[in-house]
């Protein structure tokens, strides 16, 4: 199974929507492999952001993403990266569908509410940023056959 990472950004923290995210997540099927909270600073930031630190706007960006402890997670499932970049919707708030996380909780392109790993790349830099090996762990929930079916599971 494919692993991602996201971050519940500070917009997130903030208006109050971290429980009802994961459980969209853990409904759709996806595994909880990792989670914590953390705060960030300039370092990791300019790391995971580092094709935006010459954007005009990355130091609002920057400002923004350490307005309050984040909580990054890494989840795990058939196709992670791409259900939960589905499941989050476009960058942009405004534009993204309703039924999507930024649709339903998002009218910003910056407060946009989560980040999501964008290609299988992206995710292994990711979630090895974010965690040690030791705080990933690859359990498989008793309720996964009522997920995927037998022909499914890798």
């Amino acid at each position: 199974m494919e692993k991602t990472l996201i971050i519940f950004k500070p917009s997130a923290m903030e208006r109050g929507y971290v429980g009802q995210i994961i459980t969209r997540f853990q409904q759709k099927g996806l595994i909880i492999s990792g989670c914590k909270m953390m705060q960030l600073d300039e370092k990791i930031l300019r790391e995971h952001y580092a094709h935006l630190v010459d954007k005009p706007f990355f130091p609002n960006l920057m400002a923004a993403m350490m307005a309050s402890p984040v909580i990054v997670m890494c989840l795990r499932g058939k196709d992670a990266i791409n259900v939960v970049r589905l499941m989050t919707g476009a960058t942009n708030g405004r534009e993204a569908l309703p039924g999507t996380i930024r649709g339903d909780f998002s009218s910003s392109n910056q407060e946009n509410i989560i980040h999501a790993s964008s290609c299988p790349e992206d995710a292994a830099a990711e979630v090895a940023r974010f965690f040690r090996p030791e705080e990933i762990f690859d359990w498989v929930p008793q309720n996964i056959r009522f997920v995927y079916s037998a022909f499914e599971m890798d």
